[in-house]
């Protein structure tokens, strides 16, 4: 009999220990660090052929102290690494755990390393190699309370991986995991009932489900096994089990009778699905088709069991179109899918709140990084009578966001349409406990969720930003599928321009006879402050015949509506090359093509301290704070504002003007400092503010700043 360690996902520990189990194993304890078992090796083959939950069968083969580095190796000195393995074999040591002595793995791995290595110089045998990559047999170190224990990986890694998922979608659900979730929907209790996964993705869950009922043992697809030069191991026996396992196959498929549905609104993931399965050979068991879930109907005589895991983790704007389609769903199942049980995996627990069902079990599971739920339901009359299956959990309430955002709508309608307006700002957190701005640029909507008050609980928070979701695109006409979720934390530290996604999408957008480009899903913001509308017109204004100095001009935008305005000269100057391009193409959109606009990329402080070019106007509408790679130094509009007020005035003609502002929400002009540069300042907030803007007298702060004339 030997000692073996099986691991698997957090949360599947206890569903792991019953398999092993049924698999003929003995002595069989779930504990922290994984499921411990004895067996003998018919049954360890068994176990690795046959385990649908464990992703690495471990066996034993020592232990001993480890307080530091020096009994480390001492306790790796008593195996008998040779009995093991051959010299000719390539060998790699995987280290898990630290203690205050052992700090890393790399450390404790190298350790272990030395020990195997000395063990055959000592018995006046070869040095084997070590070769991370093509391995022939690997071993592990695990580190616990300054025990170690040495294991033989016995299955080798990522027994989990079945060979048949080629292409995955985004955050794909490990097979292990997607077995799991199939035996706690209870479907397996009896398969002639139909199961349906209305989000299947690359069709994980089905392919586990028919797997399973199939009786296909997963590790008969498996290629390489961790024992295969392990010494001991026993081809003959190996070879007997897996006959074993084809025979159990061969008898069960024949009498298969099974009905597995997958839906998916992407075409090309059902198009994966349809591979996978064949990969699998299961294609003939699972019925995969292109559909919305938003439209799901049920055309089955009996009711089964409905299993899926929505969307999550890589996108957060997946989330508004999975509200939509969490809250169609409750009234869906309610009305059309009585006596079905329901099996929901995901990370967006709220979400299922949305669903106006009780679920009876819950389990906390992991898909990779993420804390996820595993929610189960069963919809009986009940539930339809408590829940109240004619509304939607947002429906049935008076909404007092949904109320405050249609005020905000009419008040602002007449103004949009006398200005010619198709970027604006509808809601900014009018309602403290719905903190989120909501923005509307021509046909698409961009929701920023700010941090709620530190007072309301987190799961108000969710439950109110999801209202916020639901209610907006209802409110302003706009399809979920333009809906753009934003989250916005305070940044300590951090430039304001943040990268999100590697989408290069835009959309061109008009203003007051501008064309200009935006980028609702690239960045934290989207190319246009759209609070400088008024900023902008009346910078342009000032512009006319006149030169104009944009410094930190972002995207552009000010020295755009200049040069409409027929500015004489504009000089554009910002630190970042993406920006600036993105002017550029700004200036072509609107057809304007002149050596007297010039585009500069320099840290606007240190061009101001070289240039000795004035200008008529000078804009400066600086970042509340950067510590950008490309800056000697990290800058503060608060305590550096003077400073650039002062290196800006060789920049300023005479009787120059300059347009100072900033979006810091506290700041405070240093009226004596500027006066000691012989400046004065005149506040211009309340003119720089358009109507959406007028709630928000902290969006920004504006001054116009000139030289105090001399008599």
């Amino acid at each position: 009999m030997y000692q073996f360690l099986a691991l698997t996902s957090p949360g599947i520990e206890i569903l792991l220990a019953d398999e092993i189990k049924e698999l003929g194993a003995e002595q069989v304890v779930q504990k922290p660090d994984g499921v411990h078992f004895q067996a003998d090796l018919a049954i360890a083959y068994k176990v690795c052929l046959w385990s649908r939950l464990a992703t690495r069968i471990l066996l034993q083969i020592g232990e001993g102290d480890a307080e530091n580095k020096e009994a480390l190796y001492q306790s790796a000195t008593t195996v008998d690494w040779s009995a093991h393995f051959e010299s000719q074999s390539t060998f790699v040591i995987d280290f898990v755990g630290k203690s205050e002595e052992i700090r890393n793995s790399q450390f404790g791995g190298v350790t272990v390393k030395d020990a195997v290595v000395d063990h055959f110089r000592d018995k006046g045998l070869d040095r084997p190699s070590v070769d991370k990559l093509n391995t022939d047999i690997s071993f592990q170190a695990r580190l616990l309370h300054k025990k170690v224990s040495f294991y033989l990986d016995f299955s080798g890694r990522g027994l989990f991986q079945r060979g048949y998922r080629k292409d995955s979608g985004a955050a794909p659900l490990k097979e292990n995991l997607a077995a799991a979730i199939v035996l706690r929907s209870g479907w397996l209790k009896d398969t002639s009932k139909p199961l349906l996964d209305p989000m299947c993705g690359s069709g994980t869950l089905l392919i586990e489900a028919a797997s399973m009922a199939a009786k296909h043992a997963p590790g008969l697809d498996r290629h390489h096994w961790g024992f295969v030069s392990w010494n001991e191991h026993d081809e003959a026996l190996y070879d007997d089990t897996v006959s074993q396992a084809k025979v159990i196959e061969q008898t069960a498929k024949p009498y298969l009778d099974i009905s597995l549905h997958g839906y998916d609104i992407d075409s090309r993931v059902i198009k994966t699905a349809r591979q996978n399965a064949g990969l699998a050979g299961l294609a003939q068991y699972i019925d995969f088709q292109c559909r919305d879930a938003n439209k799901l109907k049920n055309g089955f005589e009996v009711a089964g069991t409905i299993v899926f895991n929505p969307p999550y983790g890589e996108r957060i704007g997946d989330l508004p179109e999975l509200i939509e389609t969490f809250d169609l769903l409750g009234v869906t199942f309610k009305q059309q899918f009585l006596d079905w049980q329901l099996a929901i995996f995901t990370a967006n627990v709220e979400l299922l709140s949305l669903l106006k069902l009780a679920s009876f079990k819950r389990y906390k599971l992991r898909n990779g990084p993420l804390d996820c739920q595993l929610a189960l339901y069963k919809v009986d009359e009940k539930q339809v009578r408590t829940t109240n299956d004619e509304n939607s959990e947002f429906a049935q309430k008076d909404s007092a966001f949904a109320n405050r955002l249609k005020k905000n709508v009419k008040g602002l309608k007449s103004w949009l349409k006398r200005e010619n307006i198709e970027c604006y700002r509808v809601y900014d957190g009018d309602i403290p406990e719905y903190n989120a701005a909501i923005d509307v640029y021509q046909d698409h909507l961009v929701i920023q969720e700010y941090a709620a008050p530190a007072n309301i609980p987190e799961e108000t928070v969710a439950k109110r930003i999801q209202e916020v979701i639901y209610w907006a695109p209802k409110v302003l006409n706009i399809p979920t599928s333009k809906v753009v979720l934003k989250t916005r934390k305070k940044q300590k530290g951090v430039n304001q321009y943040q990268k999100l996604t590697q989408t290069d999408q835009s959309m061109v957008v008009h203003e007051y006879g501008a064309k200009l480009k935006v980028n609702l899903w690239q960045y934290l913001d989207t190319g246009l402050f759209l609070d400088h509308r008024k900023t902008r017109q009346i910078v342009a204004k000032k512009a006319k015949n006149k030169t104009l100095l944009n410094l930190f001009a972002y995207t552009g935008s000010v020295s755009v509506q200049a040069a409409l305005h027929g500015a004489l000269a504009v000089t554009t100057v910002d630190m970042s090359k993406t920006y600036l391009a993105w002017a550029q193409e700004n200036f072509e959109l609107n057809g304007l093509s002149n050596s007297k606009y010039q585009f500069i990329q320099a840290d606007c402080l240190d061009w101001l301290k070289k240039n000795k070019q004035a200008f008529d106007l000078v804009f400066i509408d600086p970042p509340t704070f950067s510590n950008s790679k490309r800056m000697d130094e990290s800058f503060d509009v608060q305590r550096d504002h003077i400073n650039v007020l002062r290196d800006a005035l060789p920049s300023l003609a005479p009787e120059g003007e300059i347009i100072f502002t900033n979006n810091k929400r506290k700041f405070k002009m240093d009226i004596e400092a500027l006066t000691a540069l012989g400046l004065t300042a005149k506040p211009m907030s309340e003119q720089t503010r358009d109507l959406d803007f007028k709630r928000n007298v902290h969006i920004h702060n504006s001054w116009l700043i000139t030289r105090v004339k001399t008599k």
